[in-house]
């Protein structure tokens, strides 16, 4: 037993609660943010060990450096052609979003979710997988589906939920799917992608198949039970799976601390549980597509899996229902050191000599006009507030292969007394 008099000699216990360097209205200043020099990083070969490896997990793998030069052994060394699809893509993937953002305020929509300042995450990564790979994303990996040629006006039938709409107004807006692209449907639980896209994997494998998957969640859902069963499995059956991380510093109002930010990084989860890790440049397109083309032929090689965090920023709200100057400084976004990867891929390509200013102001406009008449054709079939955009029995359709007998019953009881009140 303890004795009483050394304990009430101790300090009374206390409980740290994480609190955010900034807040509203606060001078911002990220002179302690540890930002290694592009092209520091070292490339293990595809067969290292996690342990051999832990040092990136501290590190960030970096390729542009300050004069929009790639460097360093992890340039992936891509062509003009496909730098420049990069680049398009992501300019894409933005006005697109601003566009829909704008339906959203104007009650076209009831909800959106931008990926401002995180497009490579989703584009960069999307291009250096195959095809056919499996992809679980987060609500934030629109991208993906920009990269593999989904058509924009499926897009926004679906944010309209209006009767062209695939999905049949049952997904929120946004949770897109589509399974001919091996885009798994978004889910609005958090983390659930993770034990599905291991599970998935370790299909993948015990079929003998050469398919990886790939999943997305953002560092708050690494908090998630989920995040950690999946990572158990993947460590234990060594599927052929990538785990990436967004850290975005930010969930809707509460920042990466309350996800453990504050004791380590994102890709140390990694380590922790033998598996191999990156921290990753999350503004740094050619970075992030070098690590996930990394990651991809050591899971299609049977080294197993590769946990990526991606060290970015979420420039806008986290959503429509979202007010980020409630909670941190205006001026986050304007002092982020890592600057925005568009940008940073544009100025790459400019100092290559192949693109021009001249030609990104063409590029913006031509997207923006895409997207405009996009948009517009895409309302002819309805928008939020024009009605029930499906028809009724829809809503009981789906569930099972074969209507059981009491969602008949359900369904017979609804059509009545739909009759009753709207009997036109």
């Amino acid at each position: 037993m303890a004795d009483d008099n050394i304990q009430s000699n101790l300090p009374p216990l206390t409980l740290h609660i994480p609190e955010p360097k900034f807040r509203p209205g606060d001078t911002v200043d990220y002179s302690d943010l540890q930002i290694p020099e592009a092209g520091a990083q070292a490339r293990p070969d595809i067969n290292s060990t996690p342990r051999e490896m832990q040092d990136l997990v501290y590190d960030m793998v970096r390729v542009l450096d300050d004069d929009h030069k790639a460097v360093g052994p992890w340039d992936p060394k891509l062509d003009d052609e496909i730098l420049l699809k990069m680049l398009r893509t992501m300019v894409q993937v933005r006005t697109f979003d601003d566009r829909l953002h704008r339906q959203q305020r104007q009650g076209k929509t009831s909800f959106y979710m931008k990926c401002t300042g995180e497009e490579a995450t989703s584009v960069a990564a999307a291009m250096a997988l195959h095809g056919d790979d499996m992809c679980f994303p987060s609500y934030r990996q629109q991208g993906i589906l920009f990269v593999r040629g989904y058509p924009m006006i499926e897009m926004v039938n679906q944010i309209f939920s209006n009767k062209a709409d695939k999905l049949k107004g049952r997904q929120l807006p946004i949770m897109y799917s589509s399974s001919e692209l091996n885009f798994f449907t978004v889910s609005g639980n958090l983390t659930t992608q993770y034990p599905q896209a291991v599970g998935w994997a370790m299909a993948s494998a015990s079929k003998g198949d050469n398919r990886i998957a790939a999943a997305w969640c953002g560092e708050g859902s690494t908090a998630e039970g989920d995040f950690h069963a999946a990572m158990t499995f993947a460590a234990v059956y060594n599927a052929p799976v990538i785990m990436n991380v967004i850290n975005n510093q930010w969930a809707i109002s509460s920042f990466s601390g309350f996800a453990g930010a504050e004791r380590t990084t994102f890709a140390a989860r990694g380590a922790g549980y033998g598996i191999a890790a990156l921290r990753v440049d999350g503004n740094d397109p050619l970075a992030v597509y070098a690590a996930t083309s990394w990651a991809a032929e050591r899971a299609r090689t049977n080294q197993g899996p590769t946990l990526i965090e991606h060290f970015t920023y979420r420039a806008e709200a986290h959503s429509t229902s979202d007010d980020p100057t409630a909670y941190r400084s205006a001026q986050e976004r304007e002092e982020w050191p890592l600057g925005d990867p568009i940008m940073r891929l544009k100025r790459h390509l400019i100092r290559r000599g192949v693109w021009s200013e001249d030609q990104q102001e063409a590029l913006d406009a031509e997207c923006l006009e895409a997207v405009k008449e996009t948009v517009k054709e895409a309302a002819k079939n309805g928008i939020l507030g024009h009605g029930l955009h499906q028809p009724f029995e829809t809503m009981f359709q789906d569930v099972f292969e074969d209507m059981p007998w009491h969602l008949k019953e359900q369904a017979e009881q609804a059509n009545k007394e739909r009759e009753i009140k709207w009997p036109s």
